[in-house]
Order: C-alpha cells, then sequence, then structure tokens
C-alpha cells in the first residue's frame, strides 16, 4: 500500500471496543504512522492506564457510560485543527458512527462495529458472547472481567488455543458492564445514546467491515447496520473479510483490513468533502 497523508486529511483516531484497550491498536498505529499519519488513539475515561493496572483496579471503570465517552471523545475531535479519519472497532465502531452522525470527522469506519440502535434481530453467538456481562442485572454498575475460555469464545475463535490465550494475556481487560447493557438494550430507551440519525444526509463516508465467523458482531449484523442507512443519500459501503474472528484488527491477517480501511478513507476524504451528498447506499 502507498497511501500516504493528501489534501487536508493527515489525522486518524482510533477508538477501541469492550473489554480492550488503546493497546489493542498498537499495529495499526504503527502501520498508520510509518505512512506519514498522526495517528491518536485515546482510552475512553479511566481506561488510560496499562492492561495490568486496569485487571488489578477497574474500578475507575465500573459505571462508564455511552454519553460520557462518546462526549470524551467529541471534545478530543473538536479539538484537533482538521477533521481526522475515525476508525473504530466493535463498540468504538459505534462511537465512530454516533461522532460520523454529528458532524465530527472527514470519514468513520467502523471495523465490526456494535449495532447501533434499529438493528432488533441478535444471533445466539452475539448473545452468548455477551453473556458474561448481561447474566445479572448487579454487572450494570460492574466493571466485568473476560475469562481466557470467554475471550477465545468472543475474540480467538479463528486462533489457536495457544493464541488466543496469548492475545487475551496482552490485551483483555475488564467490560464497562453499563456500556454493554446500554447497547443491549438500546431499542428499549428513546433517548439511547447508540441511535443516529440514519436519513443524515450531510454527515460524512462511512465504511463497515464485517465477517462471517465474527461470533460477537457476525456480518450478517453489520449488514443490518448498513441497510439502516438506506434512507440517507450519504456514503455507506460495506465491506466483509471472510473468515476473520472479532479479534481481527490483531490476528493474522490484519494488515489486509487495516490498509483497506486506510485506502478507503483516504480516497474518500480526498475526493468528497464531509458534507458531500453521496451515492444511495450499497453491499
Amino acid at each position: 500500500m502507498n497511501t500516504t497523508p493528501k489534501g487536508r486529511v493527515d489525522t486518524i483516531v482510533l477508538l477501541h471496543g469492550l473489554w480492550m484497550t488503546p493497546r489493542s491498536w498498537e499495529n495499526w498505529a504503527e502501520r498508520y504512522r510509518s505512512r506519514g499519519f498522526r495517528v491518536l488513539t485515546p482510552a475512553w475515561p479511566g481506561m488510560d492506564r496499562e492492561v495490568e493496572a486496569l485487571r488489578e483496579d477497574p474500578g475507575p471503570i465500573a459505571s462508564l457510560t455511552m454519553d460520557q465517552i462518546i462526549d470524551h471523545y467529541a471534545a478530543i475531535i473538536e479539538r484537533l485543527p482538521t477533521p481526522p479519519i475515525v476508525m473504530g472497532h466493535s463498540f468504538g465502531g459505534l462511537f465512530a458512527q454516533v461522532l460520523l452522525d454529528r458532524g465530527l470527522g472527514a470519514v468513520a469506519v467502523g471495523v465490526h462495529p456494535a449495532p447501533i440502535k434499529g438493528v432488533v434481530r441478535l444471533p445466539v453467538s452475539t448473545l452468548r458472547a455477551a453473556y458474561p456481562v448481561l447474566r445479572s442485572p448487579r454487572n450494570r454498575h460492574r466493571a466485568v472481567p473476560i475469562t481466557p475460555e470467554e475471550f477465545r469464545y468472543a475474540f480467538g475463535n479463528t486462533l489457536s488455543a495457544e493464541d488466543s490465550d496469548r492475545a487475551w494475556q496482552r490485551y483483555a481487560v475488564p467490560a464497562a458492564g453499563h456500556v454493554l447493557f446500554e447497547g443491549a438494550f438500546a431499542n428499549l430507551n428513546p433517548d439511547s445514546a447508540a441511535g443516529v440519525d440514519n436519513g443524515n444526509d450531510e454527515r460524512g463516508p462511512l465504511l463497515l467491515i464485517g465477517s462471517d465467523l465474527d461470533h460477537v458482531v457476525p456480518a450478517a449484523v453489520v449488514k443490518a447496520v448498513a441497510g439502516l442507512y438506506q434512507k440517507s443519500r450519504a456514503i455507506t459501503y460495506y465491506h466483509g473479510f471472510p473468515g476473520r474472528s472479532h479479534f481481527t484488527v490483531g490476528e493474522p491477517g490484519w494488515e489486509q483490513v487495516a490498509d483497506y480501511a486506510l485506502d478507503w478513507s483516504v480516497e474518500m476524504a480526498n475526493t468528497r468533502a464531509p458534507a458531500i451528498v453521496g451515492e444511495a447506499p450499497h453491499w
């Protein structure tokens, strides 16, 4: 890939997901920086610590809410001199869509994104992956750890047991339970932070990436998210990478996903102004 910054877009903001920290983006950040981009990997509030420290004391993230996280990221982006490319994985992908809807960012990419409000059918694999948190209402205000076995099902199902356990050791942290409960029950909350204006014609281009072997957010769910944007004339595009798990940002072959996301984003950002009215969504 020969993508380098051009024109006004020279900054990429990477948003991590649940059970992860900015460390999950370490490979992507290094790759993008080597191409001349300024790359920011801000943590959710209270998560700007090492993985090991968060495991030992996850108290600061126990009551985190979506609004707190989104507002935190919004403040960071608003301080930038030019609109960045915003990429998010899992819940970070949901937040990227909300920020784009608010006019924050030239382009957004959701990598296996958690569903925005409006997706009503979730597969059994998604419910099973979320079970460690959703099994008890008391977890709504707790930071809930994920065991190596649970991680292997949710994130490492395409990896060997040994590689999945190594990924768990390096990346996994307790989940902010309130965030997952908000996502799970978004359709019952008229003021859910997971809601976006699906008919917003003025937002920037949006790329949604999915895969068939993801247990947490399978391709069918990501396609359902893309379908919600049919009423908008802004650009929405779905791209699938077969055979990848929810740990797509770190599992072997991550370079292909990272390069596609960047190539698409740079092309869109440098040929389409954030307020451009594009073609109808397609996938």
